[in-house]
């Protein structure tokens, strides 16, 4: 790995902090990304697709392996994050507005978060001996960071569908994620998710207030998203 890329390559300190490359920037990209979905801007998946991309490189070193796995999603969600929002954005007519899911949706959503989660906690409990080659180091906080992942995944899916509750999800992802990372002495990416948190809390707010539609259709919703 090159060293620019490695979390021992160290740019500058803050109050005793030593700060990487990698971490530096990759956060800068990602608040970067999450100001601009906040307001609904289309440039928030190219400027995102940069921070996922360091931010794998950044978790796996630092054993977070449901991290670095959640950002392989992250790249494909954004990808269709961009195509989506330049179609839906290009056609007047498309009638899928920012608004809440239907609640047997929001359920349905709950469920699935709920079960992944356990599921991809036990993985992570074991990949280190499945795997060894890749995963040479056993897993840190395995349930804890497999649920914030699932719940990312979910959220950055709804978001990508313009729907509201996703910054519920975020919202109790950031406030989990401030706690991983603060003991995992990531300072950096720690103080990153609090500003989250208030970026996602705004975000909620706005996006609340421009859904005036209320929540799309159940089944024109369940026809695009299968």
């Amino acid at each position: 790995m090159s060293d620019l890329f490695s979390v021992e390559t160290i740019w500058f300190t803050v109050l005793g902090y030593p700060m990487s490359y990698l971490e530096f920037i990759g956060t800068i990209f990602y608040l970067a990304s999450v100001v601009l979905i906040a307001r609904k801007n289309v440039l928030t998946w190219p400027v995102g697709i940069v921070s996922v991309i360091l931010y794998l490189l950044l978790f796996y070193q630092f054993r977070l392996y449901s991290d670095a796995i959640e950002q392989i999603y992250y790249l494909a969600a954004s990808a269709y994050g961009w195509w989506f929002w330049t179609r839906v954005g290009s056609r007047a007519d498309s009638g899928l507005r920012v608004g809440f899911s239907p609640l047997p949706v929001l359920l349905r959503w709950a469920g699935v978060t709920a079960v992944l989660s356990v599921a991809l906690g036990f993985v992570m409990t074991r990949v280190h001996e499945w795997a060894p080659a890749i995963f040479p180091e056993p897993a840190a906080f395995p349930f804890l960071d497999a649920l914030t992942t699932v719940m990312s995944l979910v959220a950055m899916w709804l978001m990508a569908r313009r729907r509201i509750e996703s910054w519920v999800y975020w919202i109790i992802v950031d406030l989990l994620a401030v706690g991983i990372y603060t003991a995992k002495d990531i300072r950096f990416v720690a103080l990153l998710y609090v500003v989250l948190l208030v970026i996602a809390v705004r975000g909620f707010l706005y996006w609340r207030r421009s859904g005036v539609g209320g929540a799309v259709e159940a089944e024109g919703l369940d026809s695009r998203a299968s």
